[in-house]
């Protein structure tokens, strides 16, 4: 009998919802307790330093270091009096999490004897210098060079995490390449800003800033702690490497949006009020399809402090799962047969003036300002599928693209049946005949009598797009649960800045030829709209005739994750990234390395478990199982006659013989895909070698898995030493 797998299942069985605390106060009473947020700088710093840092932080100007001398100065006395004792400069390395290293306040207050102070200088606030030489670098930094710096970020807010002030900060090399995810991606919403601006003075020269808006929605699955621990390969890999589906999964569809379970409702209930005092606004909870699949999703903020939140909401929701006996689950296909998490990024453009960009208005003129945007996106993602897929590549999120449950990993766009028809139409329209503008009202009159009514409520929703338009915003459906947001949001809001530069450009040049601004604008769109075709899609992305007919339409087709990560260093996006300012060539050659190098390390962990558990757990259990049937075979014989012990035995000798099939393709498979493995090891290059692991490593996974499986279905329940799919599954 297994006991650690019986214990586990006994224990998890006994658990109780752990009881959180009800808040004496209001959400909005505490939203933001532990965030130096503009109320606390309000109260900790002059009005005139208060005003230059908001200025900061809505307008992109510099901060003198003589006003982050004052800020540190504000910053320590609040975080001092909220019991903060340690400081940490809170970056996003090329790891795709995040990284601190905590400081004392104390210091040496000179002079005669050794008395201490709390000390915290406006140096320490905007820049460190971490011995960071073990991140991932791409070759930038040799593992010998451990100079690389921190530098603050005033435009997302510091918070204190038990008794640590996070400063959220930018990480850099010595010689200025960007070492993670925070700096190209704030290189990107500066290049959107500025971009999206110029195409809004078109029509409203009061625009002064662009924003770009992130709502994400994380997908997640709780498993108990027990079982966790009585799976090696789920502490390991995140994943289960074997394991036969349960009978009950969720054919039944009765897990998506029904009552959520007790113990799950109490950790949620922690998570949102932890998630409050942090300033971060959870609004949405609920059951998911799959079995101990969850979603929270936060309301819309500015891009950047977004993908902050999001990363530290899941730090959270992993030290609040531990409390309540969970562990938290965050890659993309945990389970087989069952739905993968995701993390749809919700994202549009808004301007300081209050205008959505993707918000369709209530005149002809307004919706000549929401087609200009929503074609120029279309024509970004066209241009640059390939590079919008590798932005959301990895190991985990592999197993679930393209599956009947998730966006295809072929990037196409979903505008719905009404929005469709207005683009061919405005494609279809004449020149001349269709656009008449009345100077005093501003209003277009374009031939299509119902814009402002049909853009109302416009478009229903498909699932199995990976790129959405779903009212006023655009759903790319296709980021990965574990994945940092900022790999989508730089490529996206990326493309869309050159995208919108080029329009610009184009606009200036037919209206220096004498055309007026509209109907430069009109021609241009129409333009842009029979070249982006190839991008829409309102189909079923799942089918076959789907994938064929995007191969014939140029879209980006390539599953091999090693080959779709070569989209950064094509030639086109290596001139967008470097003409908008927020990649070099160097900085896009050295992130592939990372990612290439990220992957073999994953699969190569998920061979080397899959191949321990096979022959330490599996084989030796499967063994013993079959030396019960041979024993109760020789029992037969010893008893009864040699016809009708033959007879008796019969089922038990073909499980012998299936046992030992499957045991054989076991050991074979373990020690041909260890070779293959050890060949793969031997390549230098780091593409190569990543190569090597998806197309001679990978495969065996499931070869292996198979095998395994099946072994599941055969060998003696009480015999099976990890947790089973219909035990780890479902929370009682």
């Amino acid at each position: 009998m297994s006991t650690l797998r019986f214990n586990a299942v006994e224990e998890a069985s006994r658990r109780v919802p752990v009881e959180v605390a009800t808040p004496d106060k209001l959400p909005s009473e505490y939203f933001g307790k532990y965030v130096f947020n503009r109320e606390r700088m309000s109260k900790y710093l002059s009005k005139e330093t208060m005003n230059i840092v908001l200025e900061a932080i809505d307008r992109g100007t510099t901060l003198h270091r003589g006003i982050a001398e004052h800020v540190a100065a504000g910053m320590k006395m609040w975080a001092i009096e909220m019991g903060a004792t340690h400081y940490t400069h809170w970056f996003q390395p090329l790891t795709g999490g995040t990284a601190e290293k905590h400081d004392s306040f104390i210091d040496f207050a000179g002079g005669p004897g050794e008395n201490i102070i709390e000390r915290f200088s406006g140096k320490l606030l905007a820049q460190q210098e971490p011995d960071a030489s073990s991140f991932p670098s791409g070759g930038i930094r040799n593992t010998f060079e451990a100079r690389g710096y921190t530098a603050w970020d005033p435009s997302s807010p510091a918070f204190i995490i038990d008794d640590t002030l996070c400063i959220p900060t930018v990480f850099i090399s010595y010689t200025g390449e960007a070492l993670d995810y925070k700096t190209p991606l704030l290189k990107a919403l500066s290049a959107v800003d500025k971009a999206a601006v110029e195409v809004c003075r078109l029509f409203y020269p009061d625009v002064k800033k662009v924003y770009s808006y992130l709502g994400w929605e994380q997908e997640y699955f709780l498993v108990d702690e027990a079982l966790y621990a009585a799976r090696p390969d789920l502490i390991l890999t995140d994943r289960t490497l074997m394991g036969h589906e349960s009978a009950k999964n969720q054919q039944l569809e009765d897990h998506y949006f029904g009552a959520i379970p007790p113990r799950v409702v109490a950790f949620m209930r922690e998570v949102e009020q932890e998630a409050y005092k942090y300033g971060i606004p959870l609004k949405t909870r609920h059951n998911e399809v799959a079995p101990n699949q969850f979603e929270l999703a936060s309301i819309y903020r500015d891009t950047n402090l977004s993908v902050d939140q999001n990363l530290l909401v899941m730090t959270l929701m992993r030290r609040i799962a531990s409390k309540h006996r969970f562990r938290l689950l965050l890659h993309e296909k945990p389970f087989a047969g069952v739905n993968g998490s995701g993390k749809h990024n919700n994202w549009s453009l808004c301007t300081d003036t209050g205008i959505g960009l993707f918000t369709p208005g209530k005149t002809a003129y307004e919706n000549l300002l929401f087609v200009t945007f929503l074609v120029n996106a279309l024509m970004a993602v066209y241009k640059h599928n390939g590079l919008l897929k590798a932005s959301i590549m990895s190991a985990g999120n592999a197993h679930r693209l393209g599956a009947n449950e998730a966006p295809p990993a072929i990037v196409s766009v979903f505008l719905g049946k009404q929005i469709s028809a207005v683009l061919d139409k405005i494609e279809q329209s004449s020149r001349d005949d269709d656009i008449t503008v009345d100077e005093d009202i501003k209003q277009m009159k374009l031939g299509i009598a119902h814009i402002p009514e049909v853009l109302i409520d416009n478009t229903d929703r498909n699932r199995t797009s990976p790129f959405a338009f779903t009212g006023n915003r655009f759903e790319f459906r296709a980021v990965g649960s574990s994945a940092n947001c900022s790999s989508a949001m730089i490529a996206l809001n990326s493309t869309m800045a050159s995208q919108l530069i080029a329009f610009k450009k184009e606009i200036d040049e037919k209206m220096e030829r004498g055309m007026r601004k509209e109907e430069a604008i009109f021609d241009t769109l129409r333009t842009y709209i029979r070249e982006s075709k190839p991008i829409r899609f309102e189909g079923n992305g799942y089918s076959d005739e789907w994938k064929e007919e995007a191969q014939r339409r140029g879209l980006n087709c390539e599953m091999s994750i090693p080959l779709v990560y070569n989209e950064y260093t094509r030639e086109q996006s290596v001139k967008m990234f470097e003409s908008i300012g927020v990649l070099s060539e160097k900085e896009l050659h050295a992130r592939n390395e990372v990612k290439w190098e990220t992957y073999t390390k994953k699969i190569q962990i998920e061979a080397r478990v899959l191949g321990d558990l096979s022959m330490n757990h599996i084989i030796p259990v499967a063994t013993e199982y079959q030396s019960v049937l041979l024993d109760n075979i020789y029992k037969m014989h010893a008893v009864f006659s040699k016809e009708k012990a033959a007879k008796l035995a019969r089922q038990d000798a073909i499980l012998v013989e299936e046992i030992a099939e499957h045991i054989t393709s076991i050991k074979t498979n373990v020690d041909t895909m260890v070779e293959a493995r050890k060949k793969a090891n031997r390549i230098e290059s780091a593409q190569e070698k990543a190569i090597a692991y998806h197309d001679e490593v990978e495969p065996f996974l499931n070869v292996i898995r198979y095998h395994v499986d099946k072994l599941e279905l055969i060998v003696d329940n009480q015999m099976w030493t990890l947790p089973k799919y219909r035990e780890l599954l479902f929370i009682s």
